[in-house]
């Protein structure tokens, strides 16, 4: 459960690192879209937080928060395949996600490996 509690943690504060300057940043035409994602996305780190202090208690959150990377992450790429996103900050942010949507796939694997065996 240790490789649990490291990934969700360190996902938490990246999450953190990546989002909150965002509160301080221009909206752009649609200010409520723009912070309703910030919120919700700090929200979710969180639950990522929840996640690490408990994993084997929490382990039903974790393909939720696999949806909550995939929600990013796909259509970012899709939108990249399409030149409608640059290779840029939020291409970035996408692919660290989307790496992030594994580790998490693999941190629920791991789990139920561990809540077998202990």
């Amino acid at each position: 459960m240790k490789f649990v509690r490291i990934i969700f943690a360190a996902a938490a504060a990246w999450g953190f690192l990546a989002l909150v300057p965002g509160l301080f940043a221009e909206a752009g035409p649609r200010p409520e879209y723009y912070y309703g994602f910030i919120g919700l996305a700090l929200v979710f780190q969180l639950i990522f937080i929840l996640i690490a202090f408990d994993p084997a208690r929490y382990r039903a959150l974790i393909p939720i928060a696999i949806l909550e990377k995939l929600s990013f992450f796909l259509p970012v790429a899709i939108l990249y395949q399409q030149g409608r996103v640059a290779m840029g900050p939020v291409f970035v942010g996408a692919m660290v996600d989307g790496l992030l949507m594994l580790l998490f796939a693999l941190a629920w694997l791991v789990s139920r490996r561990a809540g077998r065996s202990g």
